[in-house]
């Protein structure tokens, strides 16, 4: 399985960050650990929604589309 995941920082709640990866628990452990640049500055992080799929190609697709205009009003009201 391929997780699209959208996790909200825990101290900065209007802080959200949207990623892909094929083991969620790992992920979430290196974000709260600093080990992503990305989202160091906003540590700690909690899982909001994840989904996952059977198709890689799918996710990688659905991230992308959460990262869009379009896809963050969608996920802002039905995430």
């Amino acid at each position: 399985m391929t997780y699209v995941y959208i996790l909200q920082s825990l101290e900065h709640l209007g802080r959200y960050y949207v990623g892909v990866t094929a083991d969620l628990r790992s992920r979430l452990v290196k974000h709260n650990a600093g080990e992503v640049p990305h989202t160091a500055k906003y540590a700690p992080w909690t899982v909001k929604t994840y989904i996952a799929f059977s198709d890689k190609k799918q996710a990688h697709e659905f991230e992308k589309y959460l990262k869009s205009a379009s896809g963050r009003a969608f996920a802002k009201k039905r995430l």
